[in-house]
């Protein structure tokens, strides 16, 4: 249980199914408390929490080891009955002991060895889509913008772009893979790389509607119109991206059905109950951003 000791985890004796020692609250370790996205999970997390007589204390660990190790600390210190982890830099190991020692599921992630304890999205088949999609609208030279390569869905959704390009026959290029953050700066900065770059490319498909944002910003100041001379995907469907000129065509994670399912599903858990944690498929939802190249 070294795992567990490097977080100087202490036992919770409170929440051991005593009802008079419960303290009614769970944990809730967040990432980027800023963030649309995160906004809609954590939204979610306090729909499923509604009328449970459950209250979350929110952590933010901003996608930072250390700053999550001192969350889970704060939490337990709480005495929280419970724990939803949401992403993070945690090792999936750590996590695992974890959940041996106090109630816990975890949302937007995939972790084997806790299959019924985790919420997500398949970040593969999303991208995956995406990436069809622009190959089918005659795209060869497509761009993909990831997220912090660090983060367990940027790799998958990376994966999903490589396997779609790979399966089409088309080359897979280095310089067409530019590492960003999920924010919008990052896709500003990955717009200018490749214009100095050089390389030619009629589409860009970016890791998150934040980034893809920024891109579209950058394009407009350079005088390159989207969709007319280069296509745009995102991924997460925020609610403003259906606002944005011209709407985004990105694919839809369903983060407040995510949010409520983890925390519906750690009542469950803590009241002893069946639960099924449902399984998410990510959904392209196509609008006005992406049009058939030439």
């Amino acid at each position: 249980l070294q795992a567990v000791a490097d977080l100087n985890y202490q036992p919770n004796v409170m929440a051991r199914g005593l009802a008079a020692g419960q303290s009614l609250t769970v944990g809730v370790l967040t990432q980027n408390i800023t963030s649309p996205y995160n906004d809609a999970v954590l939204l979610g997390v306090l729909q499923g929490l509604r009328g449970s007589d459950y209250s979350p204390i929110f952590a933010d660990g901003s996608w930072i080891l250390e700053q999550e190790q001192q969350a889970i600390q704060t939490l337990v210190a709480r005495q929280v009955d419970g724990l939803i982890v949401f992403g993070g830099e945690t090792p999936d190991e750590t996590i695992c002991e974890l959940a041996h020692q106090v109630p816990l599921v975890v949302a937007g992630r995939n972790i084997a060895g806790l299959s019924n304890q985790c919420v997500y999205v398949n970040n593969f088949a999303g991208a995956y889509k995406a990436t069809q999609y622009l190959i089918e609208l005659g795209h060869k030279r497509i761009v993909h913008l990831t997220g912090k390569m660090s983060h367990v869905d940027a790799q998958e959704r990376l994966r999903g772009y490589q396997q779609a390009m790979m399966d089409y026959g088309l080359e897979l290029d280095e310089a067409l893979v530019i590492e960003g953050n999920f924010q919008e700066q990052s896709g500003v900065l990955a717009v200018e790389t490749l214009l100095l770059r050089g390389r030619p490319f009629t589409a860009i498909f970016a890791g998150s509607d934040q980034m893809a944002y920024g891109v579209r910003l950058a394009l407009y100041r350079r005088g390159i119109r989207v969709p007319a001379e280069v296509s745009i995907i995102g991924f997460d469907d925020l609610g403003s991206s259906a606002y944005t000129t011209p709407p985004l065509t990105t694919v839809r994670q369903p983060a407040v059905a995510i949010g409520q399912a983890a925390a519906e599903a750690l009542v469950a858990m803590l009241k002893a109950m069946p639960y099924s944690i449902p399984v998410f498929h990510p959904e392209l939802i196509v609008r006005e951003s992406a049009m058939r190249y030439p």
